[in-house]
């Protein structure tokens, strides 16, 4: 008598080796952990990624942020997707005057992702991380159906540790302080749609993205009472500006000829049409010192690689609560206000 066959409906054949990512690899099973052993735990050397982390702090101040990142194209000229997510979330971190311990970063990956593409994604958080003197120490990866998603999305948490008692918040901002800037504005929005859209210039637009904890711990190290700290992205140096004069409840006046933009930047912007300080960046701060402490800020900035174009842009008054007031190059003022609606769309 002849066996009877199996019911198909209950037949699981081996998944086939695939250089690209299934709808299995988010299954919580075999192919699960190979995905996560062979591309990020690789990548994340000396790191064993698990879903959580015990740090000890001793009772330090801690800093804590999350974030997440949607940028397209994944890659553009200067950066990726992974960079900016280590680096984005490193400069939150900074902004509270805290040195990034430790983070934590979780994928959502579209069904039909390449291998390759993560390997590289990968790699680059890991060399980020390096650069910024931080670790990824724990994570999550999740696989949606092809078409639910747009390759790759990360969602970051990180960890810092500050080393002071510095209370930079803008409730700290004084009248007759000094806004110093620390480097030129609009690169990372230009950059990004520069390559989402094809477009090439005479000079190439690069990504600022990096870390900013350098510029940060060089301020606290020189002994500077930094009142606030803002990193400039969505919405640019403009909108940053324009949150912290809302919540301190003072007013900011900008110096527009004194406020750095490569001429490859300004060029992009005149011919799409966008205000560079309303671009994105991703390698730029804002501080808000005493005014008698601006020049050794400016000159503490300098001193460090990557701040050379550090400058003092504006002074914070108590005429206009709430309010940020550009001096032309013309001589004349112009209110600044908020955008209406979203300029440069997925640049972070």
């Amino acid at each position: 008598m002849s066996e009877t066959p199996a019911d198909p409906g209950m037949h699981c054949p081996a998944p086939k080796h695939v250089e690209q990512v299934t709808l299995a690899h988010g299954g919580g099973g075999r192919l699960t952990h190979s995905l996560v052993r062979d591309i990020f735990a690789k990548a994340f050397v000396n790191e064993t990624v698990h879903d959580g982390h015990v740090e000890v702090v001793s009772a330090r101040r801690i800093a804590t942020t999350v974030d997440g990142y949607v940028v397209r194209p994944m890659f553009f000229p200067g950066g990726d997707i992974g960079s900016l997510a280590v680096n984005g979330t490193v400069n939150d971190l900074a902004m509270c005057g805290a040195r990034p311990e430790c983070l934590t970063a979780g994928f959502i990956i579209e069904e039909g992702t390449g291998f390759e593409v993560l390997r590289r994604i990968a790699e680059s958080m890991a060399g980020a991380a390096r650069t910024a003197g931080t670790r990824i120490v724990a994570g999550d990866t999740k696989v949606v159906e092809r078409g639910k998603g747009d390759g790759v999305y990360i969602t970051t948490s990180g960890f810092g540790v500050c080393e002071h008692e510095l209370d930079i918040h803008p409730r700290s901002i004084r009248a007759g302080d000094a806004v110093i800037l620390s480097s030129d504005v609009g690169r990372h929005g230009m950059a990004v749609m520069s390559a989402r859209e094809g477009l090439s210039f005479e000079s190439q637009l690069r990504t600022d993205c990096r870390s900013l904890w350098t510029g940060v711990a060089a301020l606290i190290a020189a002994g500077v009472p930094i009142r606030c700290l803002r990193d400039l992205t969505r919405g640019g140096l403009a909108t940053g500006v324009i949150e912290l004069a809302a919540a301190a409840e003072l007013e900011i006046t900008l110096e527009e000829s004194s406020i750095p933009v490569a001429p490859a930047v300004q060029s992009a912007c005149e011919l799409l049409g966008f205000d560079p300080l309303y671009v994105a960046n991703e390698g730029c701060f804002v501080a808000v010192v005493p005014g008698d402490q601006a020049d050794k800020t400016v000159d503490t900035l300098r001193s460090v690689d990557g701040f050379e174009q550090a400058v003092r842009i504006g002074t914070v008054t108590d005429a206009r609560p709430g309010q940020v007031s550009l001096r032309t190059k013309l001589g004349t003022l112009r209110n600044m206000m908020m955008l209406s609606g979203e300029q440069l769309p997925r640049i972070c």
